[in-house]
């Protein structure tokens, strides 16, 4: 269902951006937490001023809706406005129907900005309060709205988890040494800045050579605040994880994932299971771990992000699948002198004369010396 603009006879009005874009700011609060459902943010509003505020905290408390309420108060709540970044639910889960508490309380007004896309509600909610004379504007801000739940989106509409591409290169466009030492090629704050994003998606990406050169621990290290870690996947197609790898015995990070080929009961699998990794056995693709076969059961983990951290051949099948969705690429002021052994995505091609791959609202960011640039891949049909 597309998104009804302006259903009511109500108009738009610099105000509702205002209180929209408040709302979106606390939707982001739940950033890395609510997963897999969507960030949402609410205020509520009466004779022009704010009187209660709220956000969806944590995956199974309540929704944004419900916090706002309680925040302004039961008794304050009849004739007053609501301004929430997502359409209200109208189905039971973890919680109650946000629509029917909206419809308890005597909110007159209720201002979206987009649907949900989630198939229970798309719509209906909005069907909902409208049934009992309620007001309903949708599409305020729904640029935004949408970009802050692109995770949440994407799981609905395609059934495959938002794909983040990350490296770093130096000015050379080497993402490593002639050696394959890849550590430290950019700076803290950038690494800081990594490991937020890493808080912020449900999984990190990397392939097997990278767990056996590397040996990197693929968890979130940040220095202050809460947050949550990610579920960490191995793509190992012949199981050759080392049962030493740090990944595997680090107890703060997130559940090890390793995506194999390798259907047999060996001995390694079942010593990958005393571990604690959980093994998912996907067709094979050119030998290697069928990423599309992977990317669709991972819908069952309730894994709606991912961030790629593998090499460049990790990248480029993620690129030659037209799998990635935004890339986060920071170049650091060295020349790493890999010989153009070590490209991001050596061995992948484009082989379409005049063609390219596109980088759609391109955003640069400086990290001290390092620059991070920042886009949605335009992939060509």
């Amino acid at each position: 269902m597309k998104n009804k603009k302006n259903n009511s006879a109500h108009r738009i009005t610099a105000e509702d951006e205002i209180f929209m874009r408040r709302a979106l700011h606390l939707a982001n609060k739940g950033a890395g937490w609510v997963s897999p459902n969507p960030m949402v943010g609410a205020v509520i509003v009466k004779n022009g001023k704010i009187i209660g505020e709220g956000w969806h905290k944590i995956f199974g408390d309540n929704h944004a809706e419900i916090n706002a309420m309680i925040d302004a108060g039961e008794k304050n709540l009849k004739n007053s406005t609501l301004y929430v970044t997502l359409e209200p639910c109208c189905f039971y889960g973890k919680t109650p129907p946000c629509t029917d508490a909206i419809i308890k309380s005597g909110i007159k007004r209720v201002v979206i900005g987009t649907l949900d896309p989630n198939p229970k509600v798309n719509g209906k909610g909005i069907k909902m309060l409208e049934k009992n004379r309620i007001k309903i504007d949708v599409g305020v801000l729904e640029n935004e709205a949408r970009k802050s739940n692109e995770f949440f989106i994407k799981y609905h509409q395609k059934g495959l988890p938002f794909i983040i591409s990350k490296w770093a290169m130096g000015l050379d466009g080497c993402i490593a040494t002639s050696k394959g030492e890849s550590k430290w090629i950019t700076s803290e704050k950038s690494r800081q800045y990594v490991h937020r994003l890493r808080s912020q998606v449900d999984a990190i990406i990397v392939g097997i050579n990278t767990i056996i050169k590397d040996d990197p621990q693929l968890n979130v290290r940040l220095k202050s605040g809460e947050f949550r870690q990610p579920k960490r996947i191995i793509l190992d197609s012949k199981l050759r994880t080392p049962l030493d790898a740090k990944c595997l015995n680090d107890k703060t990070g997130g559940e090890n994932i390793i995506a194999t080929i390798t259907k047999n009961k060996s001995t390694k699998s079942n010593k990958l299971k005393e571990k604690g990794a959980k093994i998912i056995y996907v067709k094979s693709k050119e030998g290697k771990v069928d990423l599309i076969e992977l990317l669709k059961k991972l819908k069952n983990e309730n894994i709606l992000s991912c961030l790629v951290e593998g090499g460049s051949q990790v990248h480029s099948t993620f690129f030659k699948e037209k799998l990635v969705d935004k890339i986060v690429i920071f170049i650091a002021p060295k020349i790493i002198g890999g010989g153009g052994i070590y490209a991001p995505l050596k061995g992948f091609k484009i082989n379409k004369g005049g063609k390219t791959i596109n980088l759609t609202n391109p955003q640069i960011k400086i990290f001290g010396k390092d620059v991070c640039i920042e886009g949605y891949i335009e992939f060509f049909s």
